[in-house]
Order: structure tokens, then C-alpha cells, then sequence
């Protein structure tokens, strides 16, 4: 007899889940990409397909700071044929049902739990995967408790749980950004944050608003960088805050200043600099370094570009692996970086067509569809950072 699963918590119309049967598809991650590309294999025509996660819908988002906000703006334009910025979906604006611009974590998660339980995507919620191994056509991705059977596998876990802490002596003694629950409750008067990009200029805005003295150190100089691509330069939305009275009198900006080691004794860090510069304060150095990426934990499904991306070939495919599948912040083409939600949705129609087509479904009007909402993006020629068509 076949294992069933229905979650009490669920509406009535939720799928049933069968643990034992085979699924054409089984999406890693119930995050923005696990949703988004889940939606889009529904709206091809593959319904035979599981989400697994090892929290719940959209946990990730809801583990931000709590005053973390979307750099990237919604706003209701669906109806004028533009896809809101924020949307993982063809026709749906996260500004419209939550009529907020810039959401928090929280704002997000809500949102995607809203979309799981509209599209009833079939969700194992609370399930942690030890592995995943390939037999002849068929993948083994083994839990805690059991191993499911499928065809093909999207790695969608995302970055926000695997946190990267630098490569600097004494990095131990400092807290991610993603540790922080609210800066307003964190504790001191002066604060030295590691990483100048988008997580880094967020908490010292945060900071500074509660009058903190605040210290940004960066390897390179992001707030200064004049490209056009925001997977590089910071988001307008960052530049504005900078712009805020408390920033500008609270906050110090350290350019092309990397750090050598952090210290702790006598209750005082010591921070030192790659110039042999010396800076102390009474509280924990926080670090803004960015994430390590999830397919780290998996090396076997994929091989490593040289700047240590997984490498995928033209439908975002593992190169080793086969059948294997990447979505989400963590994908890369040549030097074209698809780190935000607006760049990585483009790529799940082209995910969802591969694997459509391999089970012998039609796939004209699905993809002419996508491409009309701007969700399918298959010549990336035109993807420099200063293309103004794409």
C-alpha cells in the first residue's frame, strides 16, 4: 500500500501526497524558485512532480532581518504587460495582493505560501534530503526516513541558509547578517560590519536610523561602482537610503579596505585590516560576506565553474549529472549573473520546456506565452549589462 501524506494544516483542495510512486520531477527548495519553477512546469503540463523542503514554504524569506525590505520595487503593472519585478509567476504582482513596494522577509513568505496553497502545489514540508543518487534514468533522492523515486531533479535550495563567513583569520568571532533577527535589538553603540554590498549598506542604514556608529568595510568599492547591472553595483533603493541624514552622520565608508583577522579579548574585537590598520569595538563585528550557495553541500551535482558556480549547460543542466536542473540566486551563463529574483525567473520556462519536452509534452504555446511576459530568456546575447533590449 502506497504512503499518503496530507498535512491537517492544509486547505481541503491541497494534493494528496504518494511517497511512493514515481515523480517526473522533484524540486529541492519551496523558496521563490522552487514556487516559480513549480508554476511553470504546472502551467506546461507536468503535474507529476514534488517540492520537497527541509522548513516550510518560503522560510527563508521569513528568517530575514526583521526590517530587511525587497531592494528590487513591486508594483501592480501586469495589466500594461509588465511583469511585476517581484513576481515568480506569469499574471501575479506581489504589490497587488500585498499593496506594499519594497516587502519585508515575512511580506514574501506569506506571498509564496499564498501561491502554494492557489496552484495546490504538492509540498513535503519538514524534510530534510541526505542525498541524491542516479541509477540507470532514475534518481534516488533519499530523506531521513525514505527515499523518493523521479525522473528529474531542480535543485532550487537557494543560498540564504548556507551563509558564507569569510576567509579571514578569527571570522568565527563575528555574526552573519543572516543570524540577526532585529538590529534594533542588537546591543552596543558601535558596530564594524564586513561587506559593503547590499546586506552590509542594509544593516548600517538600519543601525544608523537607532543612532549607531557604524564602520562598512569592503575588498572592493561597491558604492562606487557605475555599472548598470545591479548583480554588481548597488540597487537604487540602497543609494537612496545612503542618501538618509542618520547614514550620512552615523555611518563611515571604507573602501577597498579588506580585512586580515578579527580578535577577541577583554571583551573588546580587534579588527585588522589588509593595510595593518587596527579597529575595536565592545560588540561583535557583523558579517555581510554574502552565501556559499547550497550546491555546495551536493558536490556530485555539478561541476564547479571557476569562480565555483555550478556549471550548467544551455537549459540550465548538470553537465555530470544529467537530468539534474538549477533554478534560483546560485546560476550563472558566461558572465551573466542571475543573483535576483527578476533574473532567475526568466530561466524557468526554459527549465520547464526542457523537461516537458523530454516526456514528450508540447511546448509552443507555453513558451510563447512565457516570452510575452518576459519569464523566458533564451538568447543571452543580448544579456550584457548595459543592453537596453533585454
Amino acid at each position: 500500500m502506497s504512503e499518503v501524506i496530507q498535512d491537517n494544516n492544509e486547505p481541503e483542495s491541497a494534493k494528496v501526497i504518494d511517497l511512493e510512486k514515481q515523480y517526473d520531477v522533484i524540486i529541492v527548495g519551496a523558496g521563490a524558485a522552487g514556487v516559480g519553477v513549480a508554476i511553470a512546469l504546472t502551467h506546461v503540463g507536468v503535474n507529476n512532480y514534488l517540492i520537497v523542503d527541509r522548513d516550510s514554504v518560503g522560510s527563508s524569506f521569513a528568517d530575514w532581518p526583521e526590517e530587511t525590505r525587497f531592494i528590487t520595487p513591486s508594483f501592480p503593472s501586469n495589466s500594461i504587460g509588465m511583469l511585476d519585478l517581484n513576481s515568480i509567476a506569469i499574471g501575479v504582482s506581489p504589490a497587488y495582493t500585498m499593496r506594499v513596494e519594497h516587502p519585508t522577509g515575512n511580506d514574501f513568505a506569506e506571498h509564496l505560501r499564498s501561491l502554494s496553497d492557489y496552484f495546490e502545489l504538492p509540498v513535503l514540508e519538514n524534510t530534510n534530503i541526505t542525498g541524491i543518487e542516479k541509477k540507470g534514468d532514475i534518481f534516488s533522492v533519499k530523506t531521513e526516513s525514505r527515499d523518493l523515486k523521479c525522473k528529474n531533479v531542480i535543485w532550487a535550495a537557494g543560498e540564504y541558509k548556507y551563509p558564507s563567513t569569510g576567509n579571514f583569520q578569527g571570522s568565527e568571532h563575528c555574526a552573519h547578517t543572516s543570524t540577526v533577527d532585529r538590529y534594533g535589538d542588537l546591543e552596543g553603540d558601535d558596530f564594524l560590519i564586513i561587506g559593503g554590498y547590499e546586506s552590509g549598506i542594509d544593516a548600517a542604514y538600519h543601525l544608523a536610523r537607532s543612532s549607531k556608529k557604524v564602520k562598512v568595510f569592503d575588498i572592493e568599492c561597491p558604492w562606487g561602482d557605475h555599472s548598470s547591472d545591479p548583480s554588481i553595483a548597488l540597487s537604487t533603493y540602497s543609494f537612496e537610503r545612503m542618501r538618509d541624514e542618520n547614514f550620512g552622520k552615523n555611518v563611515e565608508l571604507f573602501a577597498e579596505t579588506g580585512i586580515r583577522s578579527v580578535s577577541y579579548t577583554n571583551e573588546t574585537y580587534e579588527v585588522v585590516t589588509l593595510d595593518d590598520e587596527i579597529h575595536t569595538t565592545k560588540t561583535k563585528p557583523l558579517l555581510a560576506t554574502g552565501f556559499e550557495g547550497s550546491h555546495r553541500s551536493y558536490p556530485s551535482l555539478f561541476d564547479l565553474r571557476k569562480d565555483g558556480f555550478p556549471l550548467v549547460n544551455d537549459n540550465d543542466e548538470s553537465t555530470v549529472m544529467p537530468g539534474v536542473f538549477l533554478c534560483g540566486p546560485s546560476l550563472r551563463h558566461d558572465n551573466h549573473i542571475f543573483c535576483f529574483i527578476f533574473k532567475y525567473r526568466q530561466r524557468f520556462g526554459v527549465v520547464a520546456k526542457t523537461i516537458a519536452e523530454s516526456l514528450g509534452l508540447e511546448t509552443e504555446g507555453f513558451v510563447e506565452t512565457y516570452r510575452s511576459w518576459g519569464m523566458y530568456l533564451d538568447d543571452l546575447s543580448c544579456c550584457g549589462q548595459e543592453c537596453l533590449t533585454c
